[in-house]
């Protein structure tokens, strides 16, 4: 099941604050970028982000999936508390690097 429109334009708008978000759809489901860089990958209505050490103590209690077949786990960010999820893509934000400029 793919990703809802209002879904994504309800994260879209609670990360707002950090900067320029804007999400790309990608075979149904969504990557959400915050000031450019890959922060949430939402699928079926449900964001997934990057197990890094960053972030681990503040995901302690999370629950953790996989957002597609193949890909690696991740936690669950629950946006029941924003606040919390601010503080996540705030430290993740800062843990992830760029993304690399396609060469033509």
């Amino acid at each position: 099941m793919a990703c809802s429109t209002e879904f994504i334009e309800f994260v879209c708008d609670v990360l707002s604050p950090l900067g320029e978000v804007r999400s790309r759809k990608m075979m149904g489901d969504y990557i959400i970028y915050v000031n450019g860089k890959n922060v949430i990958t939402a699928c079926d209505n449900t964001a997934f982000v990057k197990k890094l050490p960053g972030i681990a103590d503040l995901m302690a209690d999370a629950e953790s999936g996989c957002p597609y077949e193949g890909a690696k786990e991740a936690y669950i960010l629950d946006f029941q508390d924003t606040q919390k999820v601010m503080r996540v893509i705030k430290t993740l934000w800062e843990d992830l690097p760029f993304p690399k400029s396609k060469k033509k």
